[in-house]
């Protein structure tokens, strides 16, 4: 994707580009809105990113409590043929599940 210093609107081919890479087909209509809704997402991005944080110490999280950690107890799991029991397609103790990659 190009660099964006000032409002303008996202290509075509670049809405194309990411709803290829997403696996979704968008309608002629659906392709104009979401290019005008990411050029003014990204746009408020650029906003964001000229704000100085000059002095701003480091973060790793805003909130102010801590994770409660719990001591890790092993416990029966599900055995294979409970875990496929539902499965709508099973082949030698194995899940069956429809190719996604390549078109």
């Amino acid at each position: 994707m190009r660099e964006r210093s000032e409002m303008h609107q996202i290509s075509k081919e670049e809405v194309e580009k990411v709803a290829d890479l997403a696996r979704l087909d968008l309608t002629e209509e659906e392709k104009s809105v979401f290019g005008s809704q990411l050029s003014h997402i990204l746009a408020y991005v650029d906003q964001l990113q000229s704000v100085s944080t000059e002095g701003i110490p480091l973060t790793s999280t805003v909130a102010e409590s801590q994770s409660e950690w719990r001591e890790d107890i092993v416990l029966p799991g599900l055995t294979v043929e409970q875990a496929l029991a539902n499965a709508p397609e099973s082949d030698e103790g194995l899940f069956v599940v429809p190719k996604i990659l390549g078109k």
